[in-house]
């Protein structure tokens, strides 16, 4: 695998703080976002390169496996129980392994020299052991209309077009995780994984709680003090309400079924929740003025 210099990548220093990692991964992210980038692999690739980088430099194990270790920081733990091995059994002469001198300290030998000789080389040696690819973390976001509904999407990770089924209710920030769809292996090493995870914006006409969504309705005077209907688009068409008599300003209804789709249940929906809002008129003619004067005496009179 090429080395990558990750503080490169985000554009920080060594010694940058995790407030810095965080703040620098934002900004790129933001910047080389596929939606962003349509149709355009360098930037998707570089949006690839941004996920590594921060998913190996916001968790501090990793950071400091990658800062003593380069490249080759994920096999760092066998790495290490081979030095301290080796270095138990030299004593005060090299112990071989594979052909290598492995003395104290490792003697002439480096990070780069342990794995050709324990894993084999880059260049086509004899394999002992496969690496595992980079596991890749992909951010989609999508509108709450876009998972009402189960359907098809393609995304573009590593160079790669990868075809995907979303899901109908899936929430906000939950993640999947797609086997072998990853970072290819080395040495015959299986692929990593893909892990996406969904972010959902918001939706200018409903709020959702888990299945269920929530509205507001603006209702005139008049319907709300007569009665009446109103007609309603939900996210599984019109619906046509009935208005009580009297009603009243915040009173609210449940249109059972009528919420959103839930999770890997088909064809089976939470609640929609309704909150009446009263709308006042404006702008009164003199005769509507004189009606509502009419009305305010009588009500007066009887109390």
């Amino acid at each position: 695998m090429a080395y990558i210099d990750y503080y490169k990548v985000l554009g920080i220093g060594k010694t940058a703080s995790e407030a810095d990692i965080k703040k620098a991964y934002k900004k790129m992210a933001r910047k080389y976002h596929p939606d962003l980038n349509q149709d355009n692999t360098e930037a998707h690739n570089r949006f690839q390169e941004i996920n590594e980088a921060n998913e190996v430099l916001s968790n501090p194990e990793n950071r400091k496996k990658y800062d003593q270790h380069g490249e080759n920081w994920k096999h760092a733990d066998a790495y290490e129980a081979q030095k301290g091995q080796n270095a138990q059994r030299s004593q005060g002469g090299g112990q071989s392994y594979g052909g290598a001198d492995f003395g104290e300290g490792f003697g002439g030998g480096d990070y780069s020299d342990f794995f050709e000789q324990m894993f084999g080389s880059a260049g086509g040696g004899r394999s002992r052991g496969g690496f595992r690819g980079q596991d890749y973390s992909y951010e989609l976001r999508l509108s709450l209309r876009d998972v009402a509904n189960t359907h098809k999407q393609v995304l573009n990770v590593g160079g790669k077009n990868i075809r995907i089924t979303v899901p109908a209710g899936v929430a906000d920030g939950q993640k999947i995780k797609l086997k072998g769809q990853g970072g290819a292996g080395s040495n015959a090493g299986p692929a990593g994984d893909l892990y996406i995870t969904f972010v959902l914006e918001a939706d200018p006409d409903f709020k959702r709680q888990g299945d269920d969504l929530f509205t507001t309705v603006v209702l005139d005077l008049y319907t709300t003090i007569l009665g009446g209907s109103h007609t309603i688009q939900t996210l599984n068409g019109a619906v046509k309400l009935k208005i009580k008599p009297e009603t009243q300003n915040g009173s609210k209804v449940r249109l059972k079924g009528k919420g959103f789709s839930v999770y890997k249940k088909e064809h089976t929906f939470g609640d929609l929740y309704v909150t009446y809002t009263v709308q006042i008129p404006t702008k009164l003619t003199e005769e509507q003025r004189t009606l509502f004067t009419t009305l305010r005496d009588l009500n007066n009179k009887e109390e």
